[in-house]
């Protein structure tokens, strides 16, 4: 069965898995092979590549396909989330376009560069999602049916079509905020066009006790990190000491940040909101 399929950056459609990994239920990598590039010249589009509609979220069984407990890929191990309820995250996106059309995406269905759809690695397939450009506060509704982005610290590989109404095109990433929908249930869009960008962070962790905050802090800076702070916690909030760095205004400073800390053991850095 195969559960990871062609996009940029992804591992090709595999073959006959071998029968422990199936005993186990997960999937078994193919040969590595390198990432491609970012998508950064646009294919011919039609007419109304830039008006394309949102998808609207309908109940759905879960695929038969690309959903196993877990799946290997460019040898990193990911675990299939067993719902979407309540997922929301803010990272890098990318799109993929002119080198995947007509291919065949980890649900098993045609990948269309110019449907509203995206690629996660690890939300279930489909998912419905709302993704907003934190740059600009355009948004998009997309219907998640394939596997990826296995690149760096990419959250979401999008379609054609979504990236030029999100209007990244041109750059070939931006930094977004990824949140799941639940058909029937409303959608509060939240941010428009026209609301101003939030300021954005890094954060390197997140901690009940102040003392393990201030520790992390005077590490990073020791480490000559630029911008470290802790953030209080707020009235009504869950009571967490947040160690950010930033702000932070584009893709290439949150890569970079992120890289740091990784050399530094901290390999969960998240794009954070003020």
């Amino acid at each position: 069965m195969p559960c990871g399929r062609r996009a940029r950056g992804r591992v090709p459609a595999l073959g006959v898995l071998t029968l422990g990994v199936l005993a186990l239920g997960g999937c078994a990598g193919p040969a590595q092979r390198p990432a491609a590039p970012v998508e950064t010249r646009a294919p011919p589009p039609p007419a109304n590549a830039a008006t394309v509609p949102d998808v609207v979220p309908r109940p759905e069984p879960r695929s038969a396909h690309g959903n196993p407990p877990f799946y290997d890929a460019l040898g990193r191990r990911y675990y299939v989330l067993a719902s979407a309820d309540g997922y929301m995250e803010r990272g890098v996106a990318s799109w993929y376009g002119p080198s995947f059309h007509g291919g065949s995406t980890s649900s098993g269905e045609s990948y269309d560069m110019y449907g509203m759809t995206a690629a996660h690695k690890t939300l279930p397939l489909p998912t419905y999602a709302r993704v907003t450009n934190l740059r600009n506060g355009r948004s998009v509704v997309v219907r998640i049916n394939d596997r990826g982005p296995f690149v760096a610290n990419r959250l979401i590989d999008l379609s054609y079509s979504a990236a030029l109404r999100l209007d990244m095109i041109r750059e070939g990433t931006t930094l977004v905020e990824v949140r799941a929908l639940t058909p029937g249930i409303p959608d509060n869009l939240t941010r428009s066009a026209q609301s101003p960008p939030p300021a954005l962070y890094v954060q390197a962790g997140a901690f009940a006790d102040a003392h393990n905050a201030e520790r992390l802090l005077a590490r990073l800076q020791a480490a000559g990190l630029p911008g470290v702070f802790v953030t209080l916690p707020g009235e009504g909030k869950q009571s967490l000491y947040r160690v950010r760095l930033g702000p932070v205004a584009s893709v290439a400073q949150f890569d970079e940040l992120s890289a740091r800390l990784a050399a530094l053991g901290i390999a969960d850095a998240r794009l954070a909101i003020d």
